[in-house]
């Protein structure tokens, strides 16, 4: 399953820097709006303690972790929507990812220009939204006219009618298109909203890069009422700088100059443990001498339907699973043993796979 994250935020808040890091890659960051001009992308591995003890306890000839895709897009300014700067190519990769990750800048640096001449996180949230917000309007407007026309005669359309009213009503107050959930048991309009491929519908994260050492739960809690960001978004504060000069280090170095400074939190780790929690998205692992493997699928998901995330015949022709949870395993990691003490279990086609499996599937020819 491919995650992908987008990365967004006005000129000079440090996007290709947080990109830098992550993906340790040479983007440009220079110092002047739209440096990255075409959307770069990187491949990061989502931070699980668990697989890494898998792999140490196994020592397999290939490893092959849960993944996380970052999308570097170009700077936002006011009147994107219109096209302004890169406002068109912003806006079409925007559609493209499965989260947004929206980077504001509080950080005071008069080597670095700010597109407004002015340190204002508040007012650059507001701008970034807005944009969004109002080419969801046009997205909303067009459909609207067409689906009036077409209820007037086919009086099934009416639900879509209603529910693009709804939206409509939501994004002209200034909120994001997600405020207003879709009813997931409607899946005609969950269908909908899909296909509308609204960029405020998305999930958001909000980083909030500063030039803190030490970041807690407080300090996210007084960021998060000074930009007024709901409590259902995830908010991260960070230190893109400092994060992406631990990148460019030995681990023994990095782990002595995190220890000198009293730095105890990787805020690029928490990110992808956030983008995976964010989408609803689980690992199970299947281990073995030449490659353990963690993989990704939605929570919720059946044996057959993770069988499915290996090859399509395991979801098609699928007998059964034999499940252990990934702590048994890492306590015995002898498979027949483990079956022994009743810690392997054989699953059905109804069997709901949970976080962590180990799974070894049985299927047909």
């Amino acid at each position: 399953m491919n995650l992908s994250l987008g990365i967004v935020g006005l000129p000079n808040v440090g996007k290709s820097t947080l990109f830098n890091a992550l993906t340790n890659q040479k983007v440009p960051a220079e110092n002047y709006p739209f440096c990255t001009i075409d959307p770069n992308v990187g491949v990061v591995a989502v931070s699980d303690s668990r697989f890494d003890s898998l792999v140490s306890t196994a020592n397999p000839e290939k490893i092959s972790p849960a993944i996380i895709e970052f999308v570097d897009i170009a700077g936002i300014v006011k009147g994107a929507h219109e096209g302004e700067g890169l406002g068109n190519a912003f806006l079409a990769n925007i559609r493209n990812v499965n989260a947004v990750i929206m980077v504001i800048r509080v950080f005071a640096d008069k080597k670095v220009t700010h597109v407004h001449d002015d340190i204002n996180p508040k007012f650059d949230k507001e701008v970034i939204e807005s944009e969004l917000i109002l080419k969801d309007l046009d997205t909303v407007d067009a459909r609207l006219s067409k689906m009036e026309k077409e209820a007037r005669s086919d009086s099934t359309k009416a639900k879509y009618l209603e529910e693009l009213k709804q939206i409509k009503s939501v994004l002209e107050k200034g909120l994001l298109a997600n405020t207003h959930k879709a009813d997931e048991k409607n899946k005609d309009i969950v269908a909908m909203r899909k296909e509308l491929c609204l960029l405020t519908d998305k999930p958001f994260i909000y980083l909030v890069n500063g030039d803190w050492i030490n970041i807690d739960v407080s300090l996210a809690t007084k960021l998060r009422k000074e930009l007024d960001i709901n409590e259902e978004h995830p908010l991260l504060p960070i230190n893109i700088s400092l994060e992406y000069e631990l990148t460019t280090m030995g681990v023994e170095e990095r782990e002595e100059l995190m220890k000198d400074m009293g730095m105890n939190f990787r805020g690029l780790e928490e990110l992808t443990r956030i983008g995976y929690r964010l989408l609803d998205l689980i690992s199970f692992f299947t281990v073995g001498p030449e490659e353990v493997k963690a993989w990704t699928i939605r929570r919720g998901s059946s044996a057959p339907q993770a069988g499915g995330a290996i090859h399509t015949d395991f979801e098609k022709k699928f007998i059964s699973a034999e499940v252990a949870k990934v702590d048994d395993y890492l306590d015995n990691p002898n498979w027949h043993l483990l079956k022994e003490e009743g810690k392997v279990k054989l699953e059905g086609k109804d069997y709901i796979v949970q976080d962590g499996d180990v799974m070894i599937f049985r299927h047909g020819a």
